[in-house]
């Protein structure tokens, strides 16, 4: 009966190592491999090209008879892998037979949605000097990650109303760095 329980007792020893070393290399490996700490700030630049604007009075592309470009510059709060809130502020500047100004200033609060492959859906609200406001939503898309920055595309739809025009959409053109 001894020997059968000393026989026990090694086998018993050796697979509580065996186990108590698989576990130490799991944790070791789930170690070397953290899972993303929130919440996450970012910050970017980029620059936005209206490409084309719709409205009632008609289609309006840029560089018909006048340019303008925007430099989007804001700061995102990512809360978890699921959603984020993101701060932005825009100049813009039209030039136009011959002469360049700031032409309009836009608050542009969103909420960010990932939605995998790089790609993330922004919902903004719109606020502008003009005194048009509105919505745009935001199709972006990470096309060079880096360890400290990357560098994305978007497609804007920005909708305006108010200000005694008539309600428009524009399909824009973005990019930027984010860091």
């Amino acid at each position: 009966m001894m020997k059968f329980l000393l026989f026990i007792t090694k086998k018993a020893l050796t697979i509580t190592s065996v186990l108590g070393a698989l576990i130490g290399l799991s944790q070791t490996g789930a170690a070397q491999t953290q899972p993303a700490t929130f919440p996450k700030i970012a910050g970017y630049v980029g620059i936005i090209h209206p490409i084309v604007t719709f409205s009632s009075e008609g289609t309006h592309t840029n560089f018909d008879g006048s340019y303008t470009v925007g430099m989007p510059t804001g700061i995102n709060i990512i809360k978890s892998s699921k959603v984020g809130f993101s701060f932005e502020v825009v100049p813009f500047v039209k030039s136009e037979k011959g002469v360049d100004k700031m032409s309009n200033f836009l608050f542009h609060p969103g909420v960010l949605a990932p939605l995998g492959h790089g790609f993330t859906f922004v919902g903004r609200a719109a606020f502008e000097t003009s005194g048009r406001y509105g919505f745009t939503p935001i199709i972006n898309k990470v096309v060079k990650k880096n360890k400290n920055s990357s560098i994305f595309v978007a497609v804007p739809v920005p909708v305006r109303f108010g200000n005694d025009k008539p309600t428009s959409a524009t399909i824009a053109f973005q990019f930027g760095l984010g860091f």
